[in-house]
């Protein structure tokens, strides 16, 4: 069989480099990093916007020292999370606390760093808040979360702005918490947060959404509360299946929607919280075959990667490009054609069926030793990863 073979980011230095570690590792490319991370400060400072990083995301350390020198803020959905921003260096004034079930530990120990704002997601929630802030003589700043009932149209397992979600405040709540705020005298509204998924690519779904916020703020400032921050969440997704050609979101159209379709005021700030689109894209995850599996029906790329290094593919059907790099240094480093391929499962060690990153990829015929990347690894890779039958957790490699 004869196909395309994909010009790849890996140059020789690097391949060569990599035969001599041990594998799986996580390779993050620093110099994409920077580029996407400039583009979205570009991009967004034009606005006067101002952005979170969702540490959920990614919170590798090298990583997250260069989200924060670009001065953004932090996204937090954990106490740990909160701990690890202001160990980063993210100014407490720049960190927002969301999460559908905050314990009372993680509440407090955001209540003594001061930071900047609880997305709170339900009626009971604000009560707590406000319980733990009296005894301990301070105020905390919310913002209450809202399902906007928007469909994000990504698949179902990262959709989170429907009714049917565990997320937010359904609409139909919002009389209760008008009535819990003028009850709750150790919290200070601030404003409206929303977010209604992940790896959104339509843009269309975010001029809906602004129809919603628009709409809402408007009921908000009709019960006599002053909105002063919008916050519309992020969840802006990325190229899974052209990681080389398009290594960046386009920050500008994003932004630019929510310029033309959101009312804000003069005296209004509009906050965002991006994770996927400023890390997938400079990460890949390498591994190497330790076994090929030729069959009648199925041929096997059996990997020392699987489910413990990257579930995505597992839990829910993602997409990733997959790549056999040591074959790359046998063809010119332009598209060629008549290259002898065949299709392979690429399977994990782990003792389970799900095992697999995908299935019947088309690629060069590849031996046991090879090097594979697993590409746009750089959200919910690392993070998401996990010592189950007693794996290690394995260390990361960085372009310098």
């Amino acid at each position: 069989m004869a196909s395309l073979y994909r010009k790849i980011m890996f140059n020789n230095h690097t391949i060569n480099r990599f035969k001599e570690l041990e594998t799986p590792f996580y390779y993050y490319d620093l110099g994409i990093l920077n580029k996407t991370l400039s583009a979205c400060k570009e991009s967004s400072s034009k606005y006067g916007y101002h952005v979170h990083y969702a540490m959920k995301a990614n919170f590798n350390q090298r990583v997250l020292n260069a989200i924060q020198s670009f001065g953004f803020g932090a996204d937090c959905v954990s106490g740990n999370e909160v701990k690890a921003a202001l160990e980063h260096g993210f100014e407490k004034e720049n960190i927002v606390f969301a999460g559908v079930g905050k314990s009372d530990k993680e509440i407090n120990l955001a209540l003594d760093a001061d930071i900047f704002c609880f997305n709170a997601e339900s009626v009971q929630e604000l009560m707590v808040i406000n319980d733990l802030a009296k005894a301990k003589n301070k105020i905390a700043n919310i913002a209450i979360r809202i399902n906007p009932n928007v469909d994000a149209h990504t698949h179902h397992f990262i959709t989170t702005g429907l009714d049917e979600n565990k997320f937010g405040i359904n609409t139909w709540q919002l009389d209760a918490v008008v009535e819990a705020l003028h009850h709750c005298a150790n919290l200070q509204f601030l404003g409206i947060h929303f977010h209604i998924g992940s790896q959104i690519i339509d843009m269309e779904v975010y001029k809906n959404l602004c129809t919603r916020i628009n709409e809402i703020q408007e009921w908000f400032t009709e019960k006599g509360f002053e909105v002063k921050i919008l916050n519309v969440g992020g969840g802006l997704g990325v190229d899974y299946y052209n990681p080389d050609t398009n290594q960046i979101s386009n920050f500008e159209n994003y932004f630019k929607v929510f310029k033309q379709f959101l009312n804000v005021r003069a005296d209004q700030e509009v906050h965002f919280e991006l994770g996927r689109a400023l890390v997938a894209q400079c990460s890949s995850l390498v591994a190497r075959v330790l076994y090929v599996k030729n069959g009648i029906k199925k041929n096997f790329l059996v990997l020392d990667a699987g489910m413990t290094e990257l579930i995505r593919p597992m839990l829910y059907q993602a997409y990733h490009q997959i790549e056999n790099i040591s074959r790359k240094s046998e063809y010119d480093e332009q598209i060629s054609v008549g290259i002898d391929t065949i299709q392979y499962d690429i399977v994990g060690p782990i003792c389970e069926s799900t095992d697999c990153f995908r299935k019947d990829v088309e690629m060069p015929t590849s031996f046991r030793g090879d090097l594979i990347a697993i590409r746009t690894t750089g959200a919910y890779g690392e993070v998401m990863a996990s010592s189950y039958n007693l794996r290690d957790r394995v260390g990361s490699v960085y372009s310098n």
